[in-house]
């Protein structure tokens, strides 16, 4: 199937829909899906970002400065997830509670403001991973146009390219709290260590950057590409002096680089297998 075709089916399932939240957290894929929407759809979508201490500033005013531009009508929801003991404890589930949160919270909206349906931007890529969100998105009937339609992370960029949206290579960046190690608490303190660190690092010139909370321990994952000027003797004590600045006692340099999801390298395969088997699609 072409990338047009594809595009087409999204239109048209957005066009089914009569009326529309979208879960947007101001990433490529829910961007994309949020801009898609009211362009098919006006004012009857609405793109609803949850703000939490897990959120980063700068991913909130870029998220929200990208819906502005666009005209694209958007509500902030604000949530309390780090309320939930179960999802402070930081297992293997936590994501499923954060969803859980961020839907639950979209229903009660979808119902007062009458709107007709719930969506997130889970795309065909995103079937075969260890993601506990898709478990909730399901038991809250939220739709995923991206991935009805067949496309992957790469065809969406491709379109946003298209459309000349300026987030289409923006990084992936998930939220603060998968930084930090399985098992240790979520708290809005390590939470904000993690996110004074990585804005220092940013300042730097790392784009691509992952400071992972291990207690005293400040891990930094930085793009392969840039670990050449990374291991530059007078470039490490800059990191070293950016990640003790946030509170850690230690700072230590990854050198595998960056890469997504590398927490769930802890985790028993008896705890990832299950919710990968139960987030592939069956329809």
């Amino acid at each position: 199937m072409s990338l047009q075709v594809k595009a087409g089916s999204l239109d048209a399932r957005l066009g089914s829909l009569g009326s529309l939240l979208v879960a947007y957290s101001g990433g490529t894929d829910s961007a994309f899906l949020a801009y898609a929407a009211h362009r098919v759809l006006g004012e009857k979508m609405l793109a609803v970002i949850a703000d939490s201490a897990s959120l980063p500033r700068k991913e909130l005013a870029s998220a929200l400065e990208f819906t502005a531009l666009h005209g694209i009508p958007t509500h902030i929801l604000r949530t309390s997830e780090l309320e939930n003991p179960e999802y402070a404890k930081n297992d293997s589930q936590r994501c499923f509670h954060c969803k859980d949160e961020l839907f639950t919270q979209m229903e009660v909206a979808r119902t007062e403001l009458g709107f007709a349906h719930l969506a997130y931007g889970m795309n065909v890529d995103d079937r075969g991973e260890f993601r506990p969100g898709q478990q909730a998105a399901r038991m809250h009937g939220a739709l995923a146009p991206l991935d009805e339609a067949g496309l992957s992370k790469a065809e969406i960029r491709t379109l946003a390219r298209e459309a000349g949206l300026t987030l289409a290579d923006k990084p992936a960046s998930a939220c603060l709290s998968s930084r930090i190690e399985y098992g240790r608490p979520v708290t809005a303190e390590n939470l904000a260590q993690v996110e004074q660190a990585e804005d220092a690092l940013h300042v730097l010139g790392f784009r691509r950057v992952r400071v992972r909370h291990h207690g005293e321990v400040g891990r930094v994952e930085i793009a392969r590409e840039d670990l050449v000027r990374a291991l530059r003797m007078e470039t490490l004590d800059a990191i070293t002096e950016a990640v003790k600045a946030a509170g850690f006692k230690y700072s230590t340099l990854d050198t595998q680089g960056y890469r997504t999801g590398s927490m769930n390298e802890v985790l028993p395969v008896s705890a990832i297998a299950p919710a990968k088997f139960g987030n592939e699609r069956r329809d």
